[in-house]
């Protein structure tokens, strides 16, 4: 196990109504003018947002109101956001949703102290010094953001998706109720728990050998996944079930999942291989679900790689799915790669029996398509990135490629 720094400052109050509670939640952080952020019309139509002014006003917090965040947050909207919390003077930042409108929020969050441009922070040009507090209330658990240090925004000028990370941005609070997600659509559920598992395996292959404690944690998440998704897809309405995946989403982000496999002792486990090739997807088309996009690429990327580490692709095999390499099989590396394969097989057709994507043609996209995503993955993360496997421009390539 390697050194590690561990920090988790959320105060998650989680349960059936819990939605009620986000006003005197929020007044006890000592907060008065909060900036509401929220997406395109859910929330409202489904009277969420109204429960949530309701317990603001009777907890006697006001807040201004900056809805219309979509799905991979946009720059133009944080910037007009920021203006809009520095003129009302706001003292927090409330997100009420999913992974784009929390993302959003944190990034006014740390934008609104900021002399210069919020994009400073995710090109590197400037550290994160100062936050406003964050709080949520999660309607769509999929990004693990109502827990993370972990922030990602879109630059649709530049066609760049690019993320920033920091304990000083984590949410103060986070309401999670349930009961708000019996409502999501199939497909929205679906990409959610194929980001949830990215977000474990991201963790899991980084490089560094067994941490069985961390690693029976991470293959949990993922089995307990496995056994709650099928079930929401055919009974919306299992509360059990649907509190298994919220909680699983917080669980695969917060880095609990990582513990003692970094290799920096401050730093998030794993080089987020999956995760910085299909941000070039979603970057260069923001119509494709993040989570949809990652059951496609996760796949790829394993296929690609593991043979750089077979032993821990076969333990991934054994503890998720219960599949070891036959032993009376000749040659042995034969047994090693049927196994192997028959995991990722697996995970992939559990992807599809959800309904997400088989390739990435299912987007529309074909071979003409690649290179754009490459010159701009290059730009993001130099000629070579990732740490299970250093991936080259030529192995991103054909990662797509093999995808297609």
């Amino acid at each position: 196990m390697n050194d590690f720094v561990f920090c988790s400052p959320t105060r998650f109050v989680f349960g059936r109504g819990a939605t009620d509670s986000v006003g005197s939640e929020v007044a006890g952080l000592g907060l008065k003018n909060v900036l509401l952020v929220y997406g395109k019309g859910s929330v409202e139509r489904l009277g969420t947002l109204d429960r949530v002014r309701g317990s603001l006003d009777a907890a006697g917090v006001s807040y201004v109101e900056a809805g219309g965040v979509r799905p991979n947050p946009e720059l133009a909207w944080v910037h007009d956001a920021i203006a809009q919390a520095r003129q009302r003077g706001v003292d927090g930042v409330l997100a009420v949703g999913g992974g784009s409108a929390i993302d959003a929020a944190k990034a006014v969050a740390f934008g609104v102290p900021y002399d210069g441009d919020v994009w400073d922070f995710f090109e590197g040009k400037a550290q994160i010094k100062a936050c406003l507090p964050v709080s949520v209330v999660l309607t769509i658990p999929a990004a693990g953001s109502e827990g993370s240090g972990s922030c990602v925004i879109s630059n649709d000028a530049q066609n760049r998706k690019l993320g920033t990370s920091g304990d000083i941005f984590r949410p103060r609070l986070a309401i999670m109720d349930p009961e708000l997600t019996f409502t999501l659509p199939p497909y929205q559920t679906a990409a959610g728990v194929t980001d949830m598992i990215a977000h474990v395996c991201e963790r899991y292959f980084s490089g560094v050998g067994d941490v069985p404690v961390t690693d029976n944690v991470a293959t949990g998440i993922v089995r307990a996944l496995l056994d709650a998704a099928p079930r929401v897809m055919e009974r919306p309405d299992d509360y059990d079930a649907r509190a298994t995946i919220m909680w699983a989403g917080t669980l695969a982000h917060n880095d609990i999942a990582g513990c003692g496999r970094s290799l920096n002792p401050g730093g998030r486990a794993g080089g987020w291989e999956s995760h910085g090739l299909e941000h070039e997807l979603s970057a260069h088309h923001v119509e494709i679900t993040h989570g949809a996009g990652l059951a496609v690429i996760l796949p790829a990327w394993m296929r690609h790689v593991w043979k750089a580490d077979p032993a821990r692709f076969l333990a991934f095999a054994r503890d998720v799915f219960g599949i070891e390499p036959a032993v009376d099989m000749e040659p042995k590396d034969e047994a090693v790669a049927d196994a192997v394969t028959a995991a990722i097989d697996e995970l992939q057709q559990f992807f599809w029996s959800l309904g997400m994507p088989h390739t990435l043609a299912d987007f529309g996209l074909g071979e003409a398509d690649i290179e754009p995503l490459i010159n701009t993955l290059r730009q993001n993360k130099g000629e070579r990135f990732g740490a299970f496997m250093p991936l080259s421009m030529d192995d991103a390539r054909a990662i797509y490629l093999s995808a297609l």
